[in-house]
C-alpha cells in the first residue's frame, strides 16, 4: 500500500521531497518504491526532471487513487470497529447507503468526472 500512497503524493505534490515529507518517509525511500512500482510495471511513472507523470503515470494514476481511497477508508473501518464502533450490518459488504442532496451528488460526480476518475458511487 505504500508504494500506491507514495505515488499518489508524488502526483498531486509533484515534488519527491515535498511528497515524501507529506508521507512521513525520507526521500531516498520514496524514490527507492516508486522505482520498485515502475519495475512492477514495465516503466516509468514519472518524468524525473519535472516531477510529474509520464504516458503510464497518467494511465494509472485513476487505479491507484481508487486504491488509496480504498485502503484509507478500509484503515478507518476497522479502527472504528476495534474501538467499538458497530459494524454496519443492514448491506452487502462493499456497499454503502448515504443520503445525500442531488445538487450535491451531481457536482461531486461532475468534478470526478472532469478529473477523470470513474465515481466510487452509485446512484439510485
Amino acid at each position: 500500500m505504500n508504494q500506491v500512497r507514495y505515488f499518489v503524493a508524488l502526483c498531486e505534490e509533484k515534488h519527491f521531497t515535498r511528497a515524501a515529507a507529506r508521507c512521513g518517509v525520507a526521500q531516498p525511500s520514496l524514490t527507492t518504491a516508486i522505482k520498485k512500482l515502475e519495475r512492477e510495471l514495465g516503466g516509468s511513472l514519472f518524468d524525473r526532471k519535472r516531477s510529474e507523470p509520464t504516458e503510464l503515470g497518467l494511465m494509472v494514476e485513476p487505479f491507484f487513487r481508487k486504491i488509496a481511497w480504498n485502503a484509507e477508508t478500509v484503515t478507518a473501518r476497522a479502527l472504528g470497529l476495534a474501538n467499538g464502533a458497530p459494524a454496519a450490518a443492514d448491506h452487502a459488504p462493499g456497499h454503502e447507503r448515504n443520503g445525500v442532496h442531488a445538487e450535491s451528488a451531481a457536482a461531486a460526480l461532475a468534478i470526478q468526472e472532469q478529473r477523470g476518475i470513474t465515481p466510487l458511487v452509485e446512484l439510485r
